[in-house]
């Protein structure tokens, strides 16, 4: 995975600046009964999906519906956003806290 800011240009469109403490797991499979690997989270509103190696990815879908560009990962010891419009990963500054997740219901 490539790591670079300069390839983006949405980053003004960060909304989030403060990830939650705790979230009880991805929005769209814990509504409809389904199973995440990895969280993911809307950088614009702040929706939480799951990733795209998880059966419904919603993360994804979520972007498809709204245009909302960037989603940052979850999953405890990653900082690593990315840019669905740019089709690039990268560290963006500025974002903090650690977010509390549940196991994937996955991997049980």
């Amino acid at each position: 995975m490539s790591v670079s800011t300069s390839a983006c240009s949405h980053l003004g469109e960060v909304a989030v600046r403060e990830l939650p403490a705790e979230v009880a797991g991805c929005e769209d499979c814990l509504r409809s009964g389904g199973k995440w690997l990895h969280l993911r989270i809307c950088l614009t509103c702040g929706h939480v999906g799951c990733c795209d190696d998880s059966p419904n990815r919603h993360a994804t879908a979520h972007n498809h519906e709204t245009s909302h560009p960037l989603i940052r990962s979850l999953e405890p010891g990653e900082d690593w956003s990315w840019c669905y419009a740019d089709d690039v990963a990268m560290i963006i500054e500025g974002v903090t806290g650690e977010t509390r997740i549940p196991p994937s219901p996955l991997l049980q």
